[in-house]
């Protein structure tokens, strides 16, 4: 059964993530400050990277099938209805773009950097919410 007080802590994190980066982020500024870029691109990867924990735990525990890759946590929700079928897509794009973060720190386009920020954080929140309202349904409320 899934560890709904660890998935809880989990969302709450990505959301205090999504809420510094729209406080304090200026995208405009990763090209010419240093600080600015690694403070967006760390949050991004560790919000990202809180979605995967929690998709991983409950993909787990809910016995939902056995992901070939990190992206395919993100399918294997929508299809078991924890999250909105629209949803899986973006969020596993989100997965590559933390892949890209990850591991090709140098090859970070500073534009996809300040599109997450502007256009994708309320994919985040909305994730966020699918999480909660399927936890609460489940009884672990």
């Amino acid at each position: 059964m899934t560890d709904a007080d660890l998935v809880r802590k989990k969302l709450a994190f990505i959301e205090t993530c999504v809420g510094d980066l729209r406080r304090f982020a200026e995208p405009a500024r990763i090209e010419q400050d240093i600080r600015e870029e690694r403070f967006v691109e760390h949050t991004l990867q560790v919000a990202i990277q809180a979605a995967l924990d929690v998709a991983s735990h409950i993909v787990s525990d809910d016995r939902l099938g056995e992901p070939e890759h990190n992206r395919a946590l993100f399918e294997l929700l929508a299809r078991a209805g924890w999250v909105p079928a629209q949803l899986g897509p973006v969020l596993s794009d989100m997965v590559g773009f933390r892949n890209i973060l990850v591991n090709g720190y140098q090859a970070v386009d500073p534009a996809a950097v300040w599109d997450v920020v502007e256009y994708h954080l309320d994919d985040l929140l909305g994730y966020v919410a699918a999480i909660r309202a399927r936890l609460g349904k489940a009884g672990d409320a």
